[in-house]
């Protein structure tokens, strides 16, 4: 059932390459919270926004990559978790201080080959040690811990069994449905309507509104290269359900004990956690079947893909806190003082989310990934449903949309603190206070309603509230991203600026503290030369300012070859096919 997530990528990559990239190089956007400025005008959705984007990278993205990283240095090393945690830390910051965006794309390109190549190694080998696919349905339904044997053969001869066994033994059964991807409506773990109505907006949100993945894309030279990398990444998605997820299921045919482990204590002894050790499933394959040689590189890519995954976090997170909110406060403040205030931001979201790891521990069953798409479910679809409204729809206004998406975070909200009121009851333990039904509705029909719920909010108030000015819609929609009018907003904001210049200067090529004046020729204090490459700054490099007629040359990047364009709608039809048909054929039942 996970690999269905990336089946849904595969297709939502699309999305983002076809209607969101063309508009957001057309406006200008660098951050997705300016998209909504520029829509939408104003400054309390970007600015929410910025904060609801924040929130998210620490409960989900920096917390979840800090501990699976842990997780990897520990099974293979054996070190404690927050020891692991600390050198993964140090080794990310080297990355990120002496990097940016660039040495993220770099990076993560490299990292991107060396770890298809291991894990296509690895699924090779695992897949021969199993007897191929065959060998994996049989012994997969049979891949049970000693717990577990015992309480199956308890029950198929009606044998006594003492009162532990009874409690925790069926907790190891593996699901009838195992190899069913999209299951009936009302399955407890992947029912087929809540996934494609529910499920599919947190996943738009986090591929095409987070600024971790659309900044990628933004980088490219022209329309056609964005459009040509997500249809890449989209074929690259196919990859995961058999290099990950068949892995993952042949770690538990050869590890019982460990991987799928059903009662508390055993849990505790084999990965320091009572609620399960799914988590560790892939590592421990790493550590079990390749040879010597090649785990120690499997696992040192695996793990730098993490530190990778932080940095561009961090690059994300410090831009978004910089540009639309720090700015915000200080709308004078130079790039030397942003380039402070994003690195202190580093290191508060790193604090927040190392004390957010006991929690994420304890959460969804000790399922990772299920944990992630969980919370993704309960803050995230009320931003997609904005940016679909907002992108499709120009008589949608600021009004409508801050109020839409307000009420869609507080419906998450309340779902999201009750779930973490009502302790995660473990399998086989009963829970003392019963959940009321909010808590016990699946978390992607909860997603559906959230998404429904914010669209008719966004819909009705901006009907009966005014409409924003025509060139809100200017290059922001799916509509008018090819427009040739002149913003009367950017020739505002220009003016504004020189404005500033000549009462100030320029404020980035002056020293503002007499501390700071040098004497030519003479190298600052060894302190002062650590402090200016810690925070990355260049006294010699200014970030431009766009004039309001720029935008033509970004309207050039978007202008298509016609054989090009043949090509890629082409392989447009070829990728949504395969989703569909990998769709169809995995949840077929045999």
């Amino acid at each position: 059932g996970v690999g269905a997530w990336e089946f849904n990528a595969l297709m939502l990559l699309q999305l983002l390459g076809w209607v969101f990239v063309p508009v957001y190089i057309a406006c200008g956007t660098t951050t997705m919270p300016q998209w909504l400025r520029k829509r939408f005008g104003g400054q309390r959705l970007r600015v929410m926004f910025a904060i609801l984007s924040l929130v998210l990278y620490v409960m989900i993205k920096l917390s979840v990559n800090l501990y699976s990283g842990a997780l990897f240095i520990e099974q293979s090393l054996g070190w404690n978790m927050y020891l692991s945690i600390a050198i993964l830390l140090l080794l990310t910051a080297i990355v990120t201080i002496t990097g940016g965006l660039a040495a993220v794309i770099y990076t993560d390109t490299l990292q991107a080959v060396l770890m298809v190549f291991g894990a296509i190694s690895l699924m090779i080998v695992s897949m021969i040690r199993v007897g191929g696919w065959d060998g994996l349905r049989e012994q997969f339904m049979q891949a049970m811990p000693n717990i577990t044997k015992d309480y199956v053969h308890a029950k198929q001869f009606n044998l006594s069994m003492n009162n532990y066994t009874q409690q925790y033994g069926k907790c190891g059964i593996p699901s009838d449905d195992s190899f069913i991807m999209l299951r009936e409506i009302n399955d407890p773990q992947m029912p087929w309507l809540g996934f494609l109505l529910g499920q599919t907006p947190a996943s738009i949100w986090y591929w095409c509104t987070d600024q971790v993945i659309v900044q990628r894309a933004l980088a490219a030279k022209n329309l056609d290269h964005a459009r040509g990398a997500t249809l890449m990444a989209g074929f690259i998605k196919i990859l995961p359900m058999f290099m990950m997820v068949v892995p993952g299921m042949v770690s538990r045919i050869l590890f019982p004990n460990h991987v799928a482990c059903a009662d508390p204590a055993r849990c505790l002894e084999v990965c320091g956690n009572s609620h399960g050790c799914t988590n560790i499933a892939y590592p421990k394959l790493v550590l079990g079947v390749m040879p010597v040689g090649a785990r120690g590189i499997m696992l040192a890519v695996m793990v730098a893909a993490l530190m990778s995954d932080l940095d561009s976090i961090y690059n994300s997170a410090s831009t978004i806190f910089t540009i639309d909110i720090w700015q915000r406060i200080r709308p004078r403040a130079g790039n030397r003082e942003l380039m402070i205030v994003g690195r202190v931001i580093m290191l508060i979201l790193t604090v927040v989310s190392i004390l957010w790891v006991p929690i994420l521990m304890a959460s969804s069953g000790a399922q990772l990934f299920i944990y992630i798409q969980e919370i993704c479910d309960y803050l995230v679809p009320a931003v997609a449903a904005i940016f679909l409204v907002g992108i499709f729809w120009s008589r949608c206004n600021e009004m409508g949309a801050f109020w839409g998406l307000m009420g869609g975070v507080v419906i998450g909200l309340v779902r999201t603190i009750l779930v973490f009121l009502y302790d995660d009851v473990r399998c086989g333990d009963h829970a003392e206070v019963a959940p009321p039904g909010i808590v016990s509705l699946h978390y992607m029909y909860y997603a559906l309603i959230i998404f429904v719920s914010t669209i008719i909010l966004t819909v009705v108030i901006s009907l009966l509230t005014a409409p924003l000015p025509e060139y809100f819609a200017v290059r922001t929609t799916y509509w008018s991203y090819m427009n040739t009018a002149v913003r009367d907003d950017d020739v505002k904001m220009w003016t504004k600026l020189e404005q500033l210049k000549e009462e100030e200067g320029d404020k980035d090529d002056k020293d503002l503290d007499n501390d700071e004046v040098m004497v030519e020729n003479e190298p600052p204090p060894w302190y002062k030369r650590f402090f200016t490459w810690y925070c990355g700054f260049n006294e010699k490099t200014k970030e431009p300012v766009e004039k309001p007629e720029d935008f033509k040359a970004r309207l050039k990047t978007l202008e298509q070859q016609p054989h090009i364009r043949i090509i890629l709608n082409v392989l447009l039809v070829c990728i949504l096919s395969i989703g569909i048909f990998c769709y169809v054929y995995f949840s077929v039942r045999p």
